[in-house]
């Protein structure tokens, strides 16, 4: 069973949806009809440019080009998590933290669900690793994301009651409680809900592209099942991490409260 493939025309037919949604923009004086169209833009050259990387490498042999592409893409996802922040820590803080975060849970996730649950030989074969990982990072972005944003406006908002606990002896973790268990159930909530739709009210990316692809209904879903596991445990992993260490970054070593080691809020 083959796949169909698309032509320049099948494409520039998929775009007109685009369009619509931009004559209501301007309809309604949104405002967004330039964001489509350059959110449009910007993302067909680089998904085009990215396949041609790709081509590129999964002809290689050596591991060498699957860590490469695997450094970019970590040092790439590090860096649009600083940009999402709306207040966050100093500089070299938050990127060091993200990368961190996103290199240790993405690349052991990673490795995980490719050398023990799939085992393809060989196992560094970069079109294993740089789809899932791609899958995995971008998961675990938003994630690490949620759960540092909303750690730092939990401390700003509740800066008096962190202080006043850590005056009567707390620890820094237990002066945080509260504000690490809301921002850990606002970065987990989103994977819980996507898995109990999963199937019955949406059919999850991954699956539907298998499936267009010609591959046998039963086995698109073995795959969804597998890679729906992982990228929640990895995206869990991240959140927990990343809340942790943001914890330990807006505080010191005394256990005092550091709010001024959060850079200006964006505009």
């Amino acid at each position: 069973m083959s796949y169909v493939q698309l032509s320049a025309t099948d494409l520039a037919l998929a775009a007109f949806l685009l369009v619509v949604n931009g004559a209501i923009s301007l309809a309604f004086r949104l405002g967004l009809a330039v964001s489509f169209g350059v959110a449009a833009v910007r993302m067909a050259v680089q998904l085009a440019a990215v396949g041609f990387v790709l081509n590129f490498i999964f002809a290689q042999t050596s591991p060498l080009w699957t860590m490469l592409i695997a450094l970019v893409m970590v040092l790439v996802a590090g860096y649009e998590l600083v940009q999402r922040q709306e207040r966050r820590l100093r500089s070299w803080l938050i990127y060091g933290l993200g990368n961190a975060t996103l290199l240790l849970v993405g690349g052991l996730a990673t490795l995980y669900a490719v050398v023990v649950v799939v085992h393809p030989s060989p196992w560094y074969a970069p079109r294993y690793i740089v789809p899932i990982l791609g899958m995995v990072l971008g998961n675990t972005l938003t994630s690490v994301s949620l759960a540092l944003q909303t750690l730092t406006e939990g401390a700003e908002r509740e800066r008096a009651a962190i202080e006043a606990r850590i005056a009567l002896g707390a620890t820094r973790f237990e002066a945080f409680a509260t504000v690490l268990r809301r921002a850990l159930r606002t970065a987990i909530t989103p994977l819980l809900n996507v898995m109990s739709v999963a199937g019955i009210v949406s059919l999850p990316g991954m699956m539907t592209g298998q499936i267009l692809a010609g591959v046998d209904p039963g086995e698109a879903a073995k795959y969804q099942i597998m890679i729906m596991f992982v990228l929640t445990g990895a995206s869990g992993l991240g959140a927990f991490a990343a809340a942790f260490g943001g914890v330990l970054l807006l505080t010191d070593a005394r256990h005092r409260l550091r709010l001024d080691r959060l850079g200006a809020a964006r505009a």
